[in-house]
């Protein structure tokens, strides 16, 4: 079986046809998926963000490296439903970077570890509008509506997403994180919170359960 090394270093070289091999060698050999994605692919982009925001990696690094998790994904993720058969998702998020924000690698691995660990996940990307959040919420009954900022002059839109689902009377509740947002603003914005990703699988638990 290959090594949770050897999936990390995969993704931190943007290795994209060996991150998919490596997760094709894990899913055949039995491996235990979660651990795969947590403690090997999801290990790597932790790492490629670090080195993003330590200016070693620049945008095509940044790109190849989130390429590379995606492969291994769209190999873990079948394979996962798979296992689960027709076990009912715990909850439906959809998740996005809010309006203005082009960061994305923080809320793929939110997305990826959510899917991961049972929710069902709509993915819709950086730059997106409060507007297509409650589009999509409302097409697949969102449990759980999670707008992630990296800017601290897009924190606002964080707030313009609580105040639509509550204008809205929709039954979900607003999930935020990102570098600049605290405990404190997610509070002050009616928000739940989470610091990390293995922090917003918990909290997403939480609020479905």
């Amino acid at each position: 079986m290959p090594t949770f090394d050897e999936m990390r270093q995969a993704v931190v070289d943007g290795e994209i046809e060996d991150a998919e091999a490596l997760a094709r060698a894990a899913v055949a050999d039995g491996a235990d998926l979660i651990e795969v994605i947590e403690q090997g692919f999801a290990a790597g982009i932790r790492e490629v963000g670090e080195l993003w925001e330590d200016g070693e990696y620049f945008l095509p690094e940044l790109i190849q490296g989130a390429e590379a998790m995606k492969a291994a994904m769209g190999v873990i993720n079948p394979a996962l439903a798979a296992q689960r058969g027709e076990t009912r998702a715990k909850g439906t998020v959809v998740i996005g970077t809010v309006h203005g924000d082009l960061h994305d690698i923080g809320k793929t691995l939110v997305a990826t570890l959510l899917e991961a660990n049972g929710f069902e996940v709509h993915d819709l990307g950086n730059d997106v509008p409060v507007d297509a959040f409650m589009a999509k919420a409302r097409e697949v009954g969102a449990d759980i509506l999670a707008g992630s900022a990296l800017l601290t002059t897009t924190m606002r839109v964080q707030k313009l997403l609580v105040d639509a689902v509550a204008a809205e009377g929709m039954d979900a509740t607003v999930l935020i994180g990102g570098s600049p947002t605290t405990p404190g603003w997610a509070e002050e914005i009616g928000a739940a919170f989470a610091e990390n990703a293995q922090r917003a699988v918990a909290v997403a638990e939480g609020l479905v359960a």
